[in-house]
């Protein structure tokens, strides 16, 4: 992938927060293709979510500006700082929102502080340089220093703000990361694929550095390799998967402990897993059934749970039952999809009513998960709503994670053991193309927008019906094709990672 031609000497607070986040991610949002660019929800919900904090915050419609600024109105947004940087770069900022306060500024006793909207639960270096390359352009218009920027964050417990203070030694930051950033955009060639891949699953370039991993044997691309593991293999050596495919476990466990004895359990289970990418196939990793529980029930119920992080808000748990005949054969023509919709209005007392009534009407059932999550959020739920230990214990004992059973009983070839890399490995697909759980979420905040829209309102909900339905399905998918295994535990089965 090679640079034409430069198209911008500017160094945006836009590139500057991709950099951050991924050197190779601020050269391709400069240089790379943008037909090559995948659309994610993520920005959109980022946007929603600063929408809905600003909001809160000031109470009322901000004004825009360079004359919104002299005229002193309380917020101003669609402003455009220009400046120079430590080497005589030209630098430009948009900030989300500049806020009046206090001070004395050219336009008189009163100056300005720049406002972002905090996604997480803490303050990143993202948020800390971007406040303070905002900050460093203000001050050169307002004539007054900018002492602090503000971080806030709508959640169902209000508005939460942080102060970030300005000084020196993150002014130093902000100039040796222009530096860089700048030396990176130079590059003819993108940067190297970043280390900590798990970036890359939000990140409109993903499709483009996971074949270029894939194609050079990356060892990011072993399942289990992050990082740190990565540079430890490097450093003794081992280049890449084919590798570390046809390394020795024992020599590999010995090399590997002077990193940490913490590295020397992993060691056979790296070479494992490399070697099951390399040849497709996958392989047993114990004797014994994966599933043991469902050779004697009645049916199985299927659970997800659609959530709203910054809410901090489980508002969907989707329920699929499915019975089995009377000939052993799993009855999935018939199987039914209940999704139980939790509005925080409703309270937390009443919708664990709801899921526990649901959850007794199939009492002698297994509850099929991926992911702790949903044990833990409706465990957690009915403890602080006052469950006997002995309901709890009954609850606690029907939940089997299919994630934790594959990876406890089978080493599969492929780079994630995440629901939809597995699923799309046993043939199952999504009905609606492109779905995920950020997209879910942004269809979730439309549906609660669009208060008067009853249309609007009936399509987004359908569509995260449907979502979580397949989420369901996929579980289930995963969940035959361990019975399958159980069933003929001596035959290996042999699958692309292409699937």
């Amino acid at each position: 992938m090679e640079q034409t031609s430069p198209k911008s000497k500017i160094l945006t607070d836009r590139l500057l927060r991709s950099w951050i986040r991924c050197r190779r991610k601020a050269w391709l949002d400069l240089y790379g293709n943008k037909e090559s660019r995948a659309w994610t929800a993520h920005r959109t919900l980022q946007l929603d979510h600063q929408h809905r904090s600003f909001i809160d915050l000031m109470h009322q419609k901000p004004g825009r500006g360079l004359e919104a600024l002299i005229r002193g109105e309380h917020g101003v947004v669609g402003l455009r700082l220009k400046g120079q940087g430590p080497q005589g770069q030209l630098i430009e900022a948009h900030p989300q929102l500049l806020q009046k306060i206090n001070g004395q500024s050219i336009w008189g006793n009163f100056a300005y502080r720049p406002v972002i909207a905090r996604q997480g639960r803490r303050i990143t270096r993202e948020h800390r340089l971007s406040l303070a390359l905002t900050g460093f352009l203000l001050e050169s218009i307002q004539g007054e220093k900018v002492a602090y920027g503000l971080a806030v964050c709508k959640s169902n417990k209000g508005l939460e703000k942080e102060k970030v203070f300005l000084k020196e030694g993150l002014h130093q930051q902000l100039i040796e990361s222009l530096i860089k950033l700048d030396l990176d955009l130079k590059l003819k060639e993108a940067p190297p694929i970043t280390t900590d891949r798990k970036k890359c699953t939000l990140c409109s370039w993903r499709s483009i550095c996971n074949a270029e991993a894939k194609a050079n044997n990356d060892l990011s691309e072993v399942s289990g390799v992050g990082a740190r593991r990565r540079q430890i293999l490097q450093d003794l050596g081992i280049k890449d998967l084919n590798e570390l495919a046809t390394t020795n476990p024992s020599n590999l466990r010995e090399d590997i402990a002077r990193f940490g004895e913490q590295h020397k359990d992993i060691a056979k289970q790296l070479v494992q897993q490399a070697r099951v990418q390399k040849t497709g196939i996958a392989e047993k990793l114990c004797q014994g059934l994966a599933l043991p529980e469902l050779s004697s029930v009645s049916g199985v119920l299927l659970y997800d749970i659609e959530s709203d992080p910054d809410d901090r808000d489980d508002f969907l748990h989707g329920f699929l039952s499915i019975h089995k005949k009377s000939n052993g054969k799993w009855d999935l023509k018939n199987a039914k999809y209940h999704p139980v919709l939790v509005l925080l209005k409703h309270g937390e007392s009443l919708s664990w009513k709801r899921l526990n009534s649901k959850l007794n009407y199939y009492p002698n059932w297994p509850v099929l998960h991926y992911g702790e999550t949903e044990a833990l959020s409706i465990y957690r739920m009915g403890e602080r709503n006052g469950a006997e230990t002995k309901e709890l214990r009954v609850l606690k004992n029907r939940f089997i994670d299919i994630h934790d059973r594959i990876r406890k009983n089978w080493c599969l070839p492929l780079n994630s053991y995440g629901l939809k890399t597995v699923a799309n490995w046993t043939g199952f697909h999504w009905t609606q193309s492109g779905a995920d759980g950020a997209r879910a979420l942004l269809w979730w905040r439309q549906w609660k927008a669009a208060k008067g829209s009853s249309s609007l309102n009936s399509t987004k909900l359908k569509k995260i019906f449907e979502y979580n339905k397949d989420d369901c399905l996929a579980t289930w998918k995963v969940t035959e094709w361990l019975l399958r295994q159980d069933t003929h535990a001596t035959i290996p089965e042999k699958r692309s990672t292409h699937q």
